[in-house]
């Protein structure tokens, strides 16, 4: 990578959302916003998770890596994006783009495998709530982590030797807030086809194998509640389902919109504003969608508080 540096150009600029000074400002201040909310929020779903008993369930553990993925991916971009509008400075080393663009194809590829993952997990429990304990053992929670994590450094390694293997001899302009795929590639004065259909064809698979997992536990769902007689007992169940299928709407949209397509469909304001869905608002928003939609959550927010006031009363 160094060599390449070396040869090629020695840094990159990333041009941003916008030359306005004053609606950089206003950029600063909502993003600023917006990342304060996402450290709060995550980082405050994983210590109540972690700190109530009572929440040590799979469907919770998947929710604490959600919020641990959520997390990272924005620490990844925000505030580089924080720097760059705030500062007349805008490079980025070539070392440092590439390493953001690879952490954020590892976090963000993670997060498709787990949103299965959890799919999965409201399936055994609605539709097989006998055999969930058994089912969802530790083992295979574990095991549905590691795989996801595994997949996505392999393909996040595998398009960090790929996208090493261009020339940058022309512009080193990147007309984007972060180092993503599609603004470096229209920067090569090499020929990107085989890039692209790589890219093209992970984002593929990536969709495929854990949309189809959601679509069938979620239609295997669906199934079973519609079969319940009791509305109360419908409605318990669908509210057990209703956060993560927002969740995985949201998720999926944005992402698929800006991945799953040829180089030449690129459209810089257009897939700016889908980027900052996905890299900041999303990750400020699950917080808020699994937790204000769920009554174990709150319960377990008050059980801590509640525990935090004894204990000084105790002192």
């Amino acid at each position: 990578m160094e060599r390449r540096n070396n040869t090629n150009v020695p840094y990159f600029i990333l041009f941003g959302l916008t030359d306005s000074e004053v609606l950089q400002q206003f950029l600063f201040t909502l993003f600023l916003l917006i990342y304060l909310i996402t450290l709060l929020g995550n980082a405050g779903m994983i210590l109540i998770i972690r700190l109530d008993l009572q929440l040590h369930t799979p469907m919770y553990f998947f929710l604490s890596h959600l919020s641990f993925l959520d997390l990272s991916y924005s620490t990844v971009i925000i505030p580089k994006t924080l720097e760059n509008l705030l500062t007349s400075n805008k490079n980025i080393s070539f070392v440092g783009c590439f390493t953001q663009m690879c952490f954020f194809i590892l976090f963000s590829v993670t997060e498709f495998f787990l949103l299965s993952s959890m799919a999965y997990d409201r399936y055994v429990a609605i539709c097989n709530p006998l055999h969930y304990p058994v089912v969802m053992s530790t083992r295979l929670c574990h095991t549905l982590i590691s795989g996801s994590y595994m997949i996505s450094f392999t393909e996040s390694l595998v398009n960090l030797l790929f996208m090493n293997s261009l020339h940058f001899c022309r512009s080193n302009v990147i007309y984007h807030f972060y180092c993503d795929l599609t603004p470096i590639l229209t920067l090569s004065c090499t020929d990107t086809h085989d890039i692209e259909m790589m890219i093209m064809i992970c984002a593929g698979f990536n969709v495929m194998m854990t949309l189809s997992t959601i679509s069938f536990s979620y239609i295997s769902v669906l199934s079973t509640i519609l079969k319940i007689n009791s509305s109360s007992g419908k409605h318990k169940a669908f509210s057990t389902c209703s956060s993560h299928i927002l969740g995985v709407t949201l998720y999926y949209v944005t992402t698929t919109f800006t991945y799953v397509k040829p180089k030449k469909s690129y459209s810089l304001g257009r897939d700016q504003v889908v980027s900052v869905l996905y890299t900041m608002v999303i990750p400020m928003l699950n917080p808020l969608i699994y937790s204000l939609r769920n009554k174990e959550v709150k319960n377990a927010l008050i059980r801590v508080i509640q525990k935090r006031e004894d204990s000084k009363q105790l002192k």
